[in-house]
């Protein structure tokens, strides 16, 4: 699933194509929303919440999108040809004069009343890449349940939106966690810090990088690096799932950085 910072550079290119501009035509490829049009409506901004995208319409209509897994959105001149897969693969476009937004296999796509754009991310704690974002919220927020383990408390979007496994797995590495430690015994204002200021250092980036290195097989400490060497010590990285539904994504540490709570 995409991290926070992937789906700002989408929300950014898609903003910056087509806010501003009046939609000449919609598709919803979807079928509660196959009758509807949002034709003639201007997009007034594109924007995040965490891994939520909203295309804020006028007359109080956003789009809200979310690419879980398999989701993407493709931007295309009226004359081009579609590249991001089949056409039956299509749930959504949006035509300005200038751009066509194609939106493919998004697993949520609805429309609802800006106004009301609290029921579909409200439930979303503080954004990490919000210029207002409110890090004494997200610190005790992930503090409410001090025996969870580090690893569920971090992707839980109701603490912090926006942070996925990839950062997850590192900022747990750099603060020495091992994934399975509990809440209460991890430095949590140092992890939420981490936590967004590599989401930010990685905002124009092509490639996700915490290691500050930008090569292949050096970007990341322990991340996808099972059985490799911890790029720190040189000891096997390990990996397992680790959480409940929907928090057991694969984790990644080193058993020397991070050793295992007692």
């Amino acid at each position: 699933m995409p991290e926070g910072d992937t789906v700002w550079r989408v929300c950014h290119r898609l903003h910056g194509a087509l806010a501003g501009h009046e939609l000449t035509a919609s598709d919803f490829r979807v079928p509660q929303l196959a009758t509807r049009d949002v034709a003639g409506r201007s997009v007034l901004e594109v924007t995040p919440r965490g891994k939520h995208i909203l295309v804020r319409l006028s007359g109080d209509l956003t789009v809200h999108t979310h690419l879980m897994m398999e989701g993407s959105w493709h931007l295309y001149r009226p004359e081009e040809r579609w590249r991001g897969g089949p056409a039956h693969e299509v749930r959504v476009v949006l035509t300005t004069a200038a751009w066509v937004a194609v939106g493919y296999r998004l697993p949520v796509l609805e429309l609802v009343p800006t106004s009301a754009e609290d029921t579909v991310v409200g439930h979303l704690g503080p954004d990490l890449l919000a210029a207002d974002f409110d890090r004494d919220l997200a610190v005790a927020n992930l503090r409410r349940d001090p025996d969870r383990t580090i690893s569920e408390a971090l992707l839980d979007q109701q603490n912090l939106a926006g942070i996925g496994n990839l950062y997850r797995t590192e900022v747990c590495f750099l603060t020495g966690s091992h994934p399975w430690r509990r809440v209460a015994e991890v430095d949590l204002g140092k992890a939420v810090d981490l936590v967004r200021r590599l989401m930010k250092a990685n905002l124009r980036r092509a490639a996700q990088v915490t290691t500050g290195i930008d090569l292949p097989g050096r970007r990341t400490w322990v991340f996808e690096r099972a059985g490799r060497p911890c790029l720190r010590c040189g000891t096997t990285v390990e990996t397992a799932r680790i959480g409940p539904v929907p928090y057991d994504r694969v984790s990644y540490w080193c058993p020397h950085c991070q050793p295992e709570p007692s």
